[in-house]
């Protein structure tokens, strides 16, 4: 097994720890140390895809194993966030819907023997939601230092990062449902030779 393709192993076993992390609240800093497993998970997504490109690796199980290890990724922080009452269901059900559907078209395409390579749209959605999960992460550890008394957090600072929050969260739901749409348009011919 390759180096890039290790990478995204490592990715997915990072997950568990993330998970555990963010959803045990008795852990002192426990968004801190969430939020830098989950960072140190999304660096290796970057430099699998660079290492294998560069050095010629690029395996069947990479195309396969990499977008999905980034999704389930993705979709565990967001179903945390829910749990912990940051997220709302309605946005994150509509993310996840989105990636099953992205996921399905891909599967039936690699079938045919194509790849199909995310779009600009995609790109920007994948943006969107690590831009929303690391605000979600800054901004709760914020919270959890002051709970903790390192210093007060007035009223109206609460409010802001909780209108910051919602906005990103909203922002990458809209891009999802956006880019969701148009992959599911360009790609209509793979699930027409299906028939």
């Amino acid at each position: 097994m390759n180096l890039p393709n290790k990478l995204t192993l490592l990715r997915v076993i990072m997950i568990p720890f993330f998970v555990l992390f963010l959803l045990l609240p008795q852990i002192p800093h426990h968004y801190l140390v969430a939020g830098l497993i989950f960072g140190a998970a999304s660096y290796t997504d970057h430099l699998d895809g660079k290492l294998a490109r560069k050095n010629g690796q690029i395996t069947t199980f990479g195309k396969f194993m990499d977008p999905l290890a980034d999704k389930v990724l993705v979709v565990s922080a967001l179903i945390c966030f829910v749990s912990l009452g940051l997220a709302p269901v309605w946005m994150v059900l509509l993310i996840v819907a989105r990636e099953f559907m992205v996921t399905f078209i891909r599967l039936v395409a690699a079938e045919s023997g194509m790849v199909l390579a995310a779009n600009n749209w995609g790109k920007a959605k994948t943006v969107s939601q690590m831009t929303a999960l690391i605000a979600l992460f800054l901004f709760e550890y914020i919270k959890e230092l002051s709970s903790l008394g390192y210093f007060s957090l007035p009223e109206q600072a609460v409010s802001f990062f909780a209108g910051i929050e919602w906005g990103l969260l909203l922002l990458a739901t809209v891009l999802a449902v956006v880019s969701g749409g148009i992959y599911l348009f360009q790609n209509l011919h793979v699930l027409n030779q299906t028939k």
